[in-house]
């Protein structure tokens, strides 16, 4: 009993000087509470794509995306006859198949990044579209596609209507070459599409015959 007689007066005790205790053991609590929100480092990302599928002999037309505006560029070589300028434009024609990774310095303000930038030269296959003409109703859901047929192995074409004023109403053709929409009116049409892959461009007519 007396044993736990003296515990007692001992904590009370200690309870009693914890006001005269030296305000430095509690020092880690106010700093962690002074301390400066976490930095955290702006993105390296700053371009919607990095990697440009080309062919070989054939002029590059691209240009980089960023994902802001007031982004500066540092022009650079980016493959054997391939460039980029300050205004963030590709140009040239690309000499040799290859991959070519080069580092893009990237700036807003003072704040710059290095962002590898990848162009990619194909060969030049030939390729040809296999399928131009689609009949089609009046109320009834186009779905077709636009198919080509060589080229180079994984690199899918695009496609871009050049006079959406040709469509008939109600009928889309998107950038992946899909015929969609619903047709409102029988007529035929000859629509200019303008088919790429991997920068080999061609202008071709679609027609859509619609009864």
């Amino acid at each position: 009993m007396r044993q736990t007689w003296a515990f007692v007066v001992a904590g009370l005790s200690l309870y009693a000087l914890l006001p005269t205790l030296p305000s430095a053991d509690f020092h880690p609590v106010a700093i962690s509470r002074d301390l400066p929100a976490q930095h955290v480092d702006p993105p390296t990302k700053r371009l919607v794509e990095d990697v440009f599928y080309v062919t070989q002999g054939i002029e590059v037309t691209n240009r980089l995306l960023p994902f802001q505006d007031g982004l500066t560029i540092r022009g650079a070589a980016l493959a054997p006859g391939v460039t980029l300028d300050d205004a963030g434009r590709l140009h040239g024609v690309p000499q040799r198949p290859g991959t070519f990774a080069t580092p893009v310095r990237l700036c807003r303000g003072q704040d710059c990044v290095d962002q590898q930038v990848t162009v990619v030269v194909l060969r030049n296959v030939p390729w040809q579209p296999s399928e131009l003409a689609f009949p089609g109703k009046v109320g009834n859901r186009y779905d077709d596609q636009i198919g080509i047929s060589g080229g180079p192995t994984g690199v899918p074409p695009t496609f871009s209507v050049t006079d959406h004023g040709k469509l008939p109403a109600g009928v889309t053709i998107g950038p992946d070459g899909h015929i969609g929409g619903i047709p409102e009116a029988a007529g035929v049409s000859e629509v200019p599409v303008r088919i790429c892959v991997a920068g080999n461009c061609a202008g071709v007519v679609v027609t859509l015959i619609v009864v």
